[in-house]
Order: C-alpha cells, then structure tokens, then sequence
C-alpha cells in the first residue's frame, strides 16, 4: 500500500518530506538518547501507537482513519494483541438480570 498523505507530521531540512531511511535512523537515534537497546522501527512505533488507542477505548472505525487503512480487516489485527482492554472488562452475571 503507498500512502500519498497532503501533510507530512516532521519536515525535512528543506521544508520536504523525510526519507523512511532518514525517520528510521531518526528514531534509531532517539532510541538510543532514551536508553532503549531494543531495536526500534517506525512499524513497532505505528504498531504501538495504534495498540495504545485502542487501549484506551479508541473506536477501531477511528483508528482505521489515522492509520490510513482502505480496509478495517487491516486494523483489526490490533485487536488481537490488545490483551490489557480484555482483562480491563468487567463482567458481572447480575447485569443481566437487570
């Protein structure tokens, strides 16, 4: 999938768009000033990123469109590794019977 976004989120030195080359070692970089040994990547930030939303409670229909994603089955597979909103649901059996 090639995304053509109208804004770019950091401009390069000259006003343009950074190279996936130069984000990655940016944020190799950043890694290392944080004192992160792991390897980061943008994917594990997007994934990341995208995880924690959903986390909090962020419609998946949401996520989709700041992802940019043509089809919600793409999206979804965050919803499988989203562990900590499943133990965060609260079920009781009285609800029910309301």
């Amino acid at each position: 999938m090639t995304c053509k976004p109208k804004q770019v989120l950091f401009e390069g030195e000259k006003s343009g768009q950074y190279s996936p080359t130069s984000i990655a070692m940016l944020l190799k970089h950043a890694a290392s000033q944080a004192g992160i040994s792991k390897n980061v990547t943008p994917h594990m930030l997007r994934h990341s990123f995208a995880t924690h939303l959903l986390e909090q409670g962020t419609d998946l229909r949401y996520i989709q469109e700041l992802l940019g994603h043509n089809s919600s089955k793409t999206t979804e597979i965050y919803t499988h590794v989203s562990t900590k909103a499943i133990a965060n649901i609260k079920i009781s059996v009285d609800d029910f019977f309301k």
